[in-house]
């Protein structure tokens, strides 16, 4: 069995070296990533511009490749010019900080990798890890995080699909993990609406012209069927099957 692992995090986090500890045992795994932090970057794909593919060294001392581009971009590159082949398995992270509801998911970096891969057919995962600590969320490289935790609960899935396969109509798999979660065992369960509410922090600089950031805060609103009701009320894992068809029923709009 050959695995595909990628992430948004940049190919030096620890949460993309504590995935391939983690599926290691089922086959021969290859590592391809961003050389650099691309969260929310979602499924970019770079067209107007060379990239660069670098071998290197993992925390591990292990090889690994990084790619100048998007988690995208390392997911191509990884299938095309490092495997040469397509992989049978591609897993996405493990991020750092949860990736949930309908409103983020396509601009998570990490969830987009593996809508890439699920595109070509292969079965995917993305995989990420709620954190406490907010503020390392985006930082770069080697952080100090438990994903004892997630590995046993990706292991888990991944020896599902390697005994059953995903279940017809299901591209990829959503995991997201509490940092210390009660149960183990992850409940399959639907997107919660949004996860951030935005605003626009608009600041001046010297020169006297404005500039702005992009801020969130939690979203106020959710069901007690979703994704973050489980993650942050009942502290155990979630699993969201999700499919790369966004048509609904055609007959509404025909009937229009």
């Amino acid at each position: 069995m050959k695995i595909l692992l990628t992430n948004d995090d940049g190919v030096a986090a620890s949460g993309i070296l504590a995935a391939k500890e983690a599926v290691s045992e089922f086959g021969e795994t290859f590592v391809v990533a961003p050389a650099n932090q691309k969260s929310g970057i979602g499924h970019a794909l770079s067209i107007n511009e060379p990239l660069r593919l670098n071998q290197v060294k993992l925390q591990d001392n292990s090889d690994a490749y990084s790619v100048s581009g998007t988690p995208t971009d390392a997911v191509t590159l990884g299938i095309y010019e490092v495997m040469n082949e397509l992989p049978d398995l591609v897993i996405s992270g493990i991020n750092i900080g949860h990736n949930l509801g309908k409103g983020e998911l396509t601009t998570s970096g990490t969830v987009s990798a593996a809508m890439e891969a699920a595109s070509l057919g292969i079965p995917s995962i993305a995989v990420s890890q709620d954190i406490l600590n907010t503020k390392i969320r985006f930082d770069e490289g080697n952080i100090d995080v438990d994903f004892s935790p997630t590995q046993k609960v990706l292991k888990g899935v991944v020896e599902k699909i390697i005994d059953k396969g995903l279940p017809n109509g299901i591209d990829l798999l959503n995991l997201n993990v509490p940092s210390f979660p009660d149960s183990l065992e992850p409940i399959v369960v639907g997107l919660c609406d949004r996860m951030y509410d935005s605003s626009i922090e608009k600041l001046i600089d010297p020169r006297g012209k404005p500039y702005y950031w992009i801020v969130s805060s939690e979203y106020p609103k959710y069901s007690e069927d979703s994704d973050w009701y489980y993650l942050h009320e009942k502290n155990i894992p979630t699993l969201t099957p999700l499919t790369l068809d966004m048509s609904y029923n055609l007959n509404k709009l025909k009937n229009w």
